[in-house]
């Protein structure tokens, strides 16, 4: 959520976020409502303080009528209040952070731009199979039962797929605890208030499912560890507060229709292991740690032996909170491209306004911290580059050397 005041102030610069970002939010009727909500509440003020005098003195017969019409006068404006801080309310949660300058513009993936490459693409010296096959013939994956048994996008990790998973699972977790982030196993269900508090919620509602009254299912751990200090007064000496989180995620795939359909490239349900740090208000930190937490996903795929590339999101492909995103593509061979594995975001104080998330600062002055979040390993998904990338004419799949202690093989091959 973005502060009125800086809304008010800069009113054309937000309609401007909102046009580059493609959010639909009339701010003329925002600071409308803004204007009219603020001369209530100066008038409920100015006669409840009246009310509060009269009604200390003994009135009169006609200062008791006049105080029973100003009792009816502030029930009526209680009233109006209600409904237009409730709208009022509505279009600031769709009002936009507003893009980094050096986010470049455009309407949607199609225009983000590539910033830099590690790897070489392989050169097999035999005819390469994409992964479904290869997984499928290794006995790694099973799809047909998984739709039996889950629905559409529905598969069953088998054998070394899943030792393969929890391998990248361990592996991410023990590289970033030893870069100081405390480990979590984060509940993947949450209250409204925290997918409201992160941005999930009112505009990607399509996007989640809603497993009770006011109880839905994450997408991602974001929204509970952002949910973790919701309402909180940190302090400043403990910022940041770096969190490496672990959770199963859940998504509808809600306008995905006939995209990657077969395999496990775009799946319902699926594990991620995110980044989240919660720090200072200052622009120039944010961007750092921003910096920080994309190289160390960038460690995670390099240790991978993976191929990749790096994006910067155009301003079409940002969320509503999101002031700049990075997106790594891993090397996809059977599809001769790169596909989007990690996505890296900070957002001031987009998420901590929503959530209530403060410090106090060195003048022991109340500030809403910055927040940001990024993907370290998602799975099953990166399974696919893997066992692509490191398949061998033999039609085995080489285990990355990083996996092979948990996995506790050099190869899969068949049974």
């Amino acid at each position: 959520m973005l502060d009125i005041k800086f809304v008010r102030q800069n009113p054309e610069i937000v309609k401007e976020a909102a046009r580059k970002k493609g959010v639909n939010v009339d701010i003329d009727q925002l600071l409308a409502l803004d204007e009219r909500r603020r001369h209530i509440l100066a008038e409920l003020e100015q006669k409840r303080a009246e009310q509060n005098k009269k009604s200390g003195e003994k009135p009169s017969q006609d200062e008791i009528e006049g105080l029973k019409k100003l009792k009816e006068e502030i029930k009526i404006l209680e009233e109006e209040i209600k409904h237009v801080q409730t709208e009022f309310g509505e279009l600031m949660l769709l009002a936009p952070q507003v893009p980094d300058p050096s986010v470049p513009e455009g309407k949607d993936d199609s225009t983000n731009q590539e910033i830099r490459r590690w790897g070489k693409i392989p050169e097999f010296g035999f005819q390469p199979k994409d992964y479904l096959t290869l997984m499928a013939e290794l006995d790694l994956v099973d799809l047909e039962r998984g739709a039996k048994v889950s629905g559409f996008r529905g598969y069953f990790l088998k054998n070394e797929g899943l030792l393969l998973s929890m391998a990248l699972w361990n592996f991410t977790l023990e590289k970033l605890a030893k870069k100081g982030f405390t480990l979590m196993g984060a509940p993947a269900i949450a209250r409204g208030s925290s997918f409201v508090g992160t941005g999930w919620l009112p505009q990607g509602q399509d996007e989640i499912y809603r497993v009770g009254d006011d109880e839905y299912l994450v997408g991602t751990s974001e929204v509970s560890v952002m949910g973790y200090h919701a309402g909180e007064i940190l302090r400043e000496s403990d910022l940041p507060k770096r969190y490496v989180a672990f959770s199963p995620c859940y998504r509808s795939e809600a306008g995905s229709h006939g995209k990657d359909t077969k395999g496990i490239l775009r799946v319902h349900e699926f594990f991620k292991v995110e980044q989240v740090v919660i720090c200072r208000a200052d622009h120039e930190e944010s961007v750092a740690w921003h910096e920080k937490i994309t190289q160390n996903s960038e460690e995670i795929v390099q240790a991978l032996g993976l191929p990749y590339r790096v994006v910067i999101n155009s301003t079409g492909d940002l969320g509503l909170g999101q002031v700049k995103k990075y997106d790594i593509e891993t090397w996809l061979p059977s599809q001769n491209r790169y596909r989007e594995t990690h996505s890296s975001s900070y957002f001031h104080d987009f998420q901590t306004r929503r959530l209530n998330i403060r410090y106090r600062d060195a003048k022991n002055q109340l500030q809403f911290a910055h927040s940001l979040n990024n993907t370290a390993i998602a799975t099953p998904r990166i399974l696919a580059n893997i066992v692509e990338n490191c398949q061998t004419e033999k039609g085995r799949v080489l285990v990355p050397k990083v996996l092979q202690k948990y996995v506790g093989i050099k190869e899969i091959k068949r049974k």
